[in-house]
């Protein structure tokens, strides 16, 4: 049970790495602070991993209980990457919350770090590698996004405005690519 393996952690958090995508979300994560003014990177980082680790153990029991099943999930979380990567590579905006008086949960936490994505690739990681090696990787995922999120100013400064507006566009269209992904690989599945 709990068979440490290096090589596993390293596969797993590289997965989630790409899914996660901490460093294409840059420009979101700008746009959220200049919205709302303040980023909780703490509440952030500890909230996303705390729905990661928990969606690990008791995904598949929670989504059988409300009565959906993995690739439904999966093809509505490629949804809602799809409208995110729409907003990145348009410049349009589809989400509004006026009220919110700070990003750090939604959709900073969840959707954008703990996703549909991530949630779907960890179920499927689940099936094929030690549980005690993805949550190191989880782990050390969470203390990389928590870092991306407290220099996020100083990448913004570093970057510039033309910077952001090219990574925002080209990470909008792999966002977009993982989506058409997500939806194609998952989407066979609710007709079978």
């Amino acid at each position: 049970m709990f068979e440490i393996s290096w090589k596993e952690i390293v596969t797993v958090g590289m997965v989630l790495f790409a899914v996660i995508d901490i460093v294409g979300s840059i420009p979101i994560i700008v746009n959220l602070r200049v919205k709302h003014g303040h980023i909780e990177s703490e509440k952030a980082s500890l909230v996303a991993g705390l729905i990661m680790i928990v969606f690990l153990f008791v995904g598949e029991e929670f989504l059988s209980l409300v009565g959906i099943d993995v690739n439904s999930f999966a093809v509505a979380g490629s949804f809602v990457l799809f409208f995110l990567a729409l907003e990145m590579i348009l410049g349009i905006h589809l989400y509004r919350d006026e009220e919110a008086s700070s990003a750090s949960i939604v959709p900073l936490a969840f959707p954008l770090i703990a996703g549909a994505g991530s949630m779907t690739t960890l179920l499927s990681l689940k099936s094929q590698y030690h549980t005690v090696n993805i949550i190191i990787a989880i782990l050390l995922n969470i203390i990389l996004v928590y870092g991306v999120l407290k220099s996020s100013s100083k990448l913004e400064k570093m970057l510039g405005k033309n910077g952001l507006s090219v990574i925002r566009k080209a990470f909008g269209v792999i966002l977009l690519a993982i989506a058409v992904k997500l939806f194609a690989g998952n989407v066979k599945g609710l007709f079978a």
